[in-house]
């Protein structure tokens, strides 16, 4: 399955091949047959000196890293080196201990098994270096995971589709009604939806019996398949490295009967049934036959091993076995909810699948015929040693001076006959350095084909190489070749090639099934609140048809509720209830609901006029356009790391469009920390510095005006522009300076906090503002923003969520735009709920340590902190402990965090003050102490501060073991366990979280109102009441009216049949958006999505569609009403001229009218002669809508 964005910039092939010519590396090759040798070089020569390895050795090359991040970067950076990107292959390492109550993720899985298969079976696909990391290699794995049996479905092949679903179970893909994560694969007739551990996109696959028919991708977004990608082909990997095979099956069971363990038994007794269950691979040695093996033992012989800095290896292998004997005996399988009684692990013995030293690793390797070979930039001391004569590239400064040094060095480079190469990571940059170089008088050539430097000029290439070196240093045969990365030139990290495969599918419109659980409260646009029952299926007149049963208060008092059965062509009357506590409901056929409507109706019109008017002021006011993109800019974006999401890309040409009109822009960008706001800050940033404009960016604190100010200067190195700071803790004499740059128009961005607001701060000319988290700042400063709203452009950006339909309400007044999709990088945050217990918090503390990362602990009672943090110290002593809360002064607490932030210290015990907009990307576990004691929002907010980065995030909430839970706490727990996933904060905080978002927007004198009709319908009343202000202002005022219902009740047997659609809440979906469609257009695109999704839509599913339609012809012509009375149609109200009148005698004779209700009466022809049926179903259909067309015409 291959996509154009698989392939990043040209390879580096060419470079590889000069270098590798030089001396240095014949010094290698010749000592290639050495069993160990101690390398000493450089950090930059590494991807050079395995490039050589790879060059020399048969057998792969087997390279080990201290960390993940050095295996990714090392892993992408060969990938470009060596001729076939495809023999480079990266084996990632758990991201859990052996011995957790905790799987590792089904990508990990996957990624791993790929490689344990091309290494079992190297013909089919030979690889040339494997890169790894050190927990891998002295982690133990069950034995054979390279043959397990690999699925490949290919189209026109023959799979028994029984069987298939089946093989999948017993690979641990786990069945949902709707695929959305690796590892998961839905069922819908003959088609089966199956997400591959190792793929980009899931796979929608037909079958027509057991032939697969067609393949295709679809995205996860909205479900729909992606045509634009080739996929006839997939290879599906198991889940999990231990396959619940029938012989592992049965030694579960009688390891269930023997143990004593409940728990334990517990666990043995489900994997006996077949069902996966999360840390089942923490009993793999007591499962599995054989003896468990090392990666060393599983590779092809006459491997050669390379550890990258072994001194820090042997460090992190030391750490890793303490710490996994420590979770072993701190049991966490405690953590996890229902389970609360910890697995005894010594009932039976799981130690073969702990770390094992890694002398012992050495000793089994070399003694197998491998080689173990060490490269470290130190000297290494007692075996035998060769030090390698290279000259890293210059270090980087960043400044002008430096560039000036290097064209220099790289003229006299040239001059001398030697050979030159710049490497940079984007496209734009690389052919910006090609100018430069051009302007100081350097010859330079862009080398679009990844061939050799030339010898007359300076070969810049577009690649991934984080480090430059000089070769051909006292060698009299080498004519010596320098390479010189954008790294060395601008001191900005150069992370892995951007990685299009990741891309997050385009979302024409998200899946979001209105979920709705018996007892859940609703509001019905004309009948109020009420309380849903259950869906249930009717047959009225041979005609099946689907109801959502709801209950109002009842008539009479002590009689049960009245019922309402909603037919599922009328669900878009119909949202869920969020207001604030429960509504009481309301009565069916009475005034109040009316009343409370009308009450809603007009308060929402003060707000309305309100908006309306801040949005008349900006746009006369005079603004600046800015100009198109310049070449500049699309380098600058080339530049970034990762790959754009859709709505990041959406987002950003919506401001870029808004600088460029001639009115000042006010756009509000609101998404969750972490989903990429800052990047599109930038961007417009920059944009509004090549129009010589001045950009201030105002940030709440001054934690985030470092974190800015280091990625504004990150983003923007190498290209002249000049970024300042300005906040409380700058320093006097540099205040003065920046401000008299920012009046003389010196400084193109300042970032800063409200001290940018104060009096006395001139701007020479300032063209952009860009504000964060504006909610954070004070009235006051609210005010001073507001007034530079009319005259400069205005970006703000918010992590409050705001629901889409207040976004969509509020179009075109304040400009809103939105980012769901979270950046593809972020897993779920790993999530567990206990007893409190100090060897577990230990452990949990080590284990993030363990990897460089930190630690939020926090401890909400400020009385008690301190003793918590010498206690946590005390636990972990070489865990730097700092504390932080609200009662400290305003300085020390920004000072501490600062400090944390700039990793002066590793764990934070603090109070909920980490809740909001802290943003520390390597603070990756959280550890809450008295979980039960806090909200729900406030949990899931707390959860949302880790998980930020690459690496996978814990949060560990724990609660105190010496009391019992109450029941509410408990369901609070529960509920943040189950609801991991990433943008869970709608399902889980919704009422909270929105109610929040509106009374930021609206502000909190409406929130009565919004208690009062419900959420979605409060919105849709403002977005009308908007809607008739400016249509007022433009000239053609429109009436405000209720949205009609229109009932249909006719002999038509339409619905979606279980069978097509099986799950609830999917058909749900379906049901609402044809009752949701507004044009027979948005009616087709329904039935081709179900088409896509389901298979051809049965016949019954078509009649729902026609009914749709149907109702379209009624609304466009005011008919609220068409059903059966005997056997006539009862058509009601149409208003009908003379001349209608007559043409009803003319063209349907037996048609009755009645003016005095404005009804018609059509009987129902018979489908024959006398006697014969009368029409239903579709027949039926067509008959009323060419009624309506013929005596009630539209306007063209």
């Amino acid at each position: 399955m291959a996509t154009t964005e698989d392939i990043p910039g040209t390879t580096l092939s060419g470079l590889t091949a000069l270098a590798l010519r030089d001396d240095v590396f014949a010094q290698i090759r010749e000592r290639a047959a050495r069993p160990r040798l101690d390398v000493s070089a450089p950090d930059a020569v590494r991807p050079f000196l395995v490039a050589a390895l790879a060059e020399t050795d048969e057998a792969p090359v087997l390279v080990v890293t201290a960390n993940g991040r050095e295996a990714d970067d090392l892993t992408a950076e060969l990938s470009e080196l060596l001729p076939d990107r495809e023999s480079v292959a990266q084996f990632p390492s758990w991201e859990t201990l052996p011995h957790e109550r905790l799987s590792p993720s089904a990508d990990t899985v996957g990624a791993r098994l790929a490689v344990l298969h091309r290494l079992a079976s190297p013909a089919q696909s030979p690889l040339a270096v494997v890169v790894t990391t050190v927990r891998s290699l002295v982690q133990p794995m069950a034995p054979g995971l390279g043959e397990l049996r690999t699925l490949t479905l290919s189209e026109g092949v023959d799979f028994e589709f029984d069987g298939l679903i089946e093989q999948l179970v017993e690979m641990a893909y786990e069945r949902v009604d709707m695929v959305g994560r690796r590892g998961e694969f839905a069922v819908r007739g003959g088609i089966l939806d199956v997400f591959p551990t190792t793929a980009d996109y899931p796979v929608r696959v037909e079958f027509w019996g057991d032939e697969i028919t067609d393949m295709r991708a679809f995205s996860v977004a909205d479900q729909r398949t992606q045509p634009e990608i080739d996929c006839s082909s997939v290879q599906i990997h198991p889940c999990r490295e231990l396959v619940l095979t029938a012989d592992v099956r049965e030694r579960a069971a009688e390891l269930a009967e023997s143990t004593s363990d409940e728990a334990l038994r517990e666990m043995l007794a489900k994997l006996a049934e077949g069902m996966p269950i999360d840390g089942m691979e923490a009993l793999i040695p007591a499962l599995v036959n054989g003896e468990m093996q090392l990666l060393t033992e599983v590779m092809p012989a006459g491997v050669r091993v390379l550890i990258l800095d072994p001194e820090k290896v042997r460090t992190r292998a030391v750490d890793l076995a303490r710490t996994g004997e420590e979770f072993l005996e701190a049991s966490w399988n405690a953590a996890a909810l229902g389970a609360d009684a910890p697995v005894d692990a010594r009932a039976i013995d799981l130690t073969a699948s702990a770390y094992r030293p890694i002398g012992e690793v050495e000793s089994i390797t070399v003694g197998a015929g491998h080689s173990w070979w060490t490269l470290s930039p130190l000297a290494a001391g007692d075996g035998e040693e060769l030090v390698l004569d290279v000259e890293p590239g210059p270090m980087p400064h960043g400044d002008e001076k430096e560039l000036a040094t290097l064209m220099t060095s790289l003229r006299a480079q040239l001059a001398s006959g030697g050979r030159a190469a710049i490497v940079a990571a984007g496209r734009g940059t690389a052919m910006r350095f090609v100018e430069r170089l051009g302007e100081a008088e350097v010859p330079a050539r862009l080398m679009e084909d990844g061939g050799e430097p030339p010898a007359d000029a300076v070969g810049v290439y577009h690649g991934t190489l984080r480090r430059g070196l000089t070769l051909g240093l006292g060698s009299p045969s080498s004519t010596g070749l320098v390479i010189a990365t954008e790294a060395d030139i601008t001191g900005a990290r150069v992370t892995g090639v951007k990685d299009g495969r990741r891309l997050p599918a385009k979302r024409r419109n998200q899946v979001d099934p209105l979920a709705l659980v018996a007892g859940d409260m609703v509001v019905h646009d004309q009948h109020g609140i009420g309380k849903f029952v259950e869906m249930i299926e009717r047959t009225i007149s041979g005609a099946r048809r689907e109801y959502l049963v709801i209950e109002y208060a009842p008539g009479k008092r002590g009689q049960p509720g009245d019922r309402l059965f909603v037919p599922m062509e009328a669900l878009d009357q119909l949202s869920r209830y969020v207001g604030g506590e429960q509504p009481s409901l309301s009565k069916l056929g009475g005034s109040d609901w009316a009343n409370t409507k009308k009450k809603a109706r007009k308060a929402v019109r003060e707000i309305a006029g309100e908006l309306v008017q801040l949005y008349a002021a900006r746009h006369a006011a005079p603004g600046f356009p800015f100009s198109p993109d310049t070449p500049w800019q699309r380098e600058m974006e080339d530049a970034f790391d990762y790959t754009e999401t859709v709505d990041q890309m959406t987002v950003i040409s919506e401001v870029k469009a808004d600088m460029e009109k001639p009115v000042p822009m006010d756009r509000v960008v609101v998404g969750d920390v972490g989903y990429g706001k800052t990047e599109i800050a930038v961007r417009a940033a920059f944009k509004a510095v090549q129009d010589g404009k001045q950009v201030a960016v105002l940030v709440p604190t001054t934690i985030l005006a470092g974190q800015h100010m280091q990625t504004f200067t990150e983003r923007m190195a190498g290209f002249p522009v000049k970024v300042r700071g300005l906040s409380r803790f700058t320093d006097p004499a540099d205040s003065r300076e920046i401000l008299a740059q920012m009046a003389d128009g010196e400084v193109d961005i300042v970032i800063g906090t409200h001290r940018l607001l104060q009096t006395g701060v001139r701007w020479k000319d300032l063209g952009l503002v860009i504000v964060d988290e504006e909610q954070r700042f004070g009235v006051e400063h609210k005010e001073h923003i507001k007034a530079l709203r009319t005259h400069v452009d205005v970006l703000t950006m918010s992590a409050t969520p705001i629901p889409r339909t207040l976004e969509m309400s509020m179009a075109g007044i304040r400009e809103m735009s939105t980012i769901l999709t979270p950046p593809e990088e972020r897993h779920p945050v790993l999530t567990y709920v206990g007893a409190y217990s100090p060897k577990q918090v230990a452990a949990a503390i080590r284990r993030e340590l363990l990897r460089d990362g930190q630690v939020f602990f926090v401890h909400n009672r400020v009385s008690t902190i301190d003793k918590v943090a010498r206690d946590l110290a005390a636990m972990v002593p070489e865990a730097r402990v700092v504390v932080a809360h609200g009662q400290m002064g305003e300085d020390q607490l920004e000072s501490t965090v600062d400090a944390f932030w700039n990793r002066e210290y590793d764990v934070l015990v603090c109070t909920t003050i980490i809740e909001t907009g802290m943003d520390i990307s390597n603070a990756n576990t959280l550890i809450v102490d008295r979980a039960e004691n806090f909200g729900l929002s406030q949990l899931h907010q707390l959860r949302g501060r880790v998980g930020r980065s690459r690496e996978r995030g814990y949060a560990y909430l724990l609660y105190s073991g010496d009391k019992p839970l109450t029941e509410t706490a408990y369901d609070r727990l529960a509920t943040i366990a189950q609801n991991n996933e990433l943008g869970a904060g709608m399902a889980v905080a919704l009422k909270d979280l929105e109610l929040r978002g509106a009374g930021n927007v609206l502000g909190a004198q409406q929130s009565g109102h919004v208690a009062g009709v419900g959420f979605d319908l409060y919105v849709r009343l403002v977005g009308e009441a908007v809607e008739a202000y400016r249509a007022a202002a433009d000239g053609n005022p429109v009436q405000t009216q209720e949205s009609t219902e229109v009932r249909i009740d006719l002999p038509v047997d339409a619905h979606i049949p279980t069978e097509y659609v099986e799950a609830d809440r999917l058909r749900l979906e379906a049901y609402r958006k044809l009752a949701s469609a507004s044009s027979d257009s948005d009616v087709d695109e329904v039935l081709v999505e179900l088409a896509d999704r389901y298979g051809p839509p049965p016949v019954q599913t078509q009649r729902l569609a026609a009914i749709a339609r149907l109702r379209l012809r009624c609304r466009e012509r005011g008919v609220a009403e068409v059903g059966l009375a005997g056997q006539s149609v009862k058509v009601a109200p149409m208003i009908l001229l003379d001349s209608q009148q007559i043409r009803l005698k003319r063209m349907f004779s037996s048609a009755q009218y009645r003016a005095t209700t404005h009804t018609v009466t059509l009987p129902i022809p018979r489908t024959g002669g006398v006697g014969s049926p009368r029409l239903r179903d579709t027949e039926l259909i067509d008959y009323v809508v060419g009624f309506l067309q013929a005596i009630a015409p539209l306007e063209a």
